[in-house]
């Protein structure tokens, strides 16, 4: 993974769309959210509507380092929902649940290819390419509209394969030791940025990262992941 975790511009974090979308009611509430979370210096990921607890609408979102912090998840919730509950896009009583993407994270934009290049991946197409729909193994970046990947059960030595991105139907990291510790690398240099902008007003929280990999974990669960 690039150790720039920051170098992405402000405007092209803003404006660098998603490739890989959602359908029905949870485009919808995509469409709704992603201008709220921009004007909050957040981008979308993903939006995932579930019959959990009677339904539940799950939103994730991140800052330009990729993480998003509990009090985040707040600030984002407060402004989603007087704005959820006027353009009502459910129809249905619902749950909102504002949440970081996690370790194992959704890729949906061409540069999160980029961005995790090297770390592992499972990829589920649209339509088959070469007899199959589903890929798994090391991410190598991009090539042209295209993510490329080093797929592990063909050959010992693995074969790249080119996926267009456009026909992905999801795409995601898989979780493993190496994962993690980039994860916990990215949280630490989140929480020193963020003491950087308080100038010091905030004593540092120890328990800060711990919360934010529980609250992983627990979603984790609720997807069946």
């Amino acid at each position: 993974m690039n150790d720039e975790l920051t170098t992405f511009a402000q405007g092209s974090f803003a404006n660098e769309p998603r490739l890989i979308i959602e359908s029905g009611r949870a485009a919808r509430v995509a469409a709704i959210a992603e201008p709220v979370l921009a004007a909050l210096g957040y981008r979308l990921v993903r939006v995932r509507i579930s019959a959990f607890a009677g339904c539940t609408v799950q939103i994730m979102a991140e800052r330009p380092d990729g993480t998003l912090s509990i009090e985040d998840c707040e600030a984002a919730s407060r402004a989603l929902s007087p704005v959820l509950d006027v353009t009502d896009p459910i129809e249905i009583s619902y749950q909102l649940e504002l949440s970081s993407p996690g370790i194992d994270r959704p890729l949906v934009r061409r540069s999160d290819f980029d961005r995790y290049a090297g770390h592992a991946a499972h990829v589920e197409m649209t339509a088959p390419i070469d007899g199959r729909r589903r890929f798994r193994g090391q991410l190598l970046g991009t090539a042209g509209d295209s993510a490329r990947i080093r797929v592990a059960d063909t050959t010992p030595d693995g074969t790249d394969t080119l996926l267009p991105i456009d026909d992905m139907m999801e795409a995601k990291l898989v979780l493993t030791d190496a994962l993690v510790s980039e994860s916990l690398r990215r949280s630490k240099h989140g929480e020193r940025q963020a003491r950087e902008r308080d100038n010091g007003k905030h004593a540092p929280r120890r328990d800060q990262h711990d919360s934010a990999l529980e609250h992983d974990q627990r979603l984790n669960q609720l997807k069946g992941d």
